[in-house]
């Protein structure tokens, strides 16, 4: 489904991704861990193409997508819900909900149709549906992100810090959602976590980013038992 080749990554005249490899199959939840600054939203950006490669490549589906334009990355279903929330703040919440859909040309009862699947997911969202988006909670606004991320019914998800800044209870609720789009909808997912433990408890393999460079990668129940993963990153 995806493969980032060796890829080096500038900000200016910083380097700040080093030769990473990276791969998510089918169906597959894949997590990338490490310490805030690691790289891990750096890659994330350049996969959807916000930030631009100066090595390497990126394949989606076995074409070249590096370096091309982020709305184009939209149009070919790969959708990015970025750290933060980023709800539009004074819009409500379905129409936030309908901006998430902006790059298909849904009929009405199609919109309604994915509209619905999201308030499924989230009832909260669908009580809240006249609600403006900036004046709802962390928690609720993170499911908003997540259920405008579902709107254009993406082939490949990718988010980043869903837990930030949310209650443990908010946390599991989110991490369930994520766990429900996979399995139902069959869509594989990134998942950038500081959170390590809860992010390699969902996701089939995790990389482990250090200051730029893969550091370590595989299965995520066998890392959950490494020594050293635990000691960097469970407190273990």
């Amino acid at each position: 489904m995806l493969k980032v080749n060796n890829i080096n990554v500038y900000y200016g005249k910083v380097e700040t991704l080093f030769n990473v490899s990276f791969e998510v199959g089918d169906d597959e939840i894949v997590s990338l861990i490490g310490a805030n600054g690691a790289g891990k939203t750096t890659l994330m950006k350049t996969i959807v193409g916000i930030n631009r490669t100066a090595q390497g490549s990126i394949e989606y589906n076995g074409k070249a997508i590096h370096n091309q334009k982020p709305h184009k990355s939209i149009f070919d279903g790969i959708v990015y819900v970025p750290e933060g929330r980023e709800v539009f703040p004074q819009m409500t919440v379905l129409e936030n909900l309908e901006m998430g859909a902006f790059s298909k040309r849904y009929s009405k009862g199609e919109m309604a149709d994915r509209v619905a699947e999201v308030y499924d997911l989230f009832p909260r969202l669908k009580e809240r549906s006249k609600q403006a988006a900036g004046t709802m909670s962390g928690g609720e606004q993170q499911m908003l992100a997540i259920g405008r991320g579902m709107m254009s019914n993406p082939k490949l998800l990718m988010f980043d810090e869903p837990s930030l800044g949310l209650a443990p209870v908010i946390v599991d609720e989110m991490f369930r959602a994520i766990i429900h789009i996979n399995e139902m909808k069959k869509t594989p997912i990134v998942i950038a976590e500081q959170n390590a433990f809860m992010a390699m408890g969902i996701s089939n393999r995790t990389y482990v980013l250090e200051v730029g460079h893969v550091v370590n990668h595989g299965k995520s129940s066998v890392l959950l038992d490494s020594p050293e993963i635990k000691k960097a990153y469970l407190g273990g």
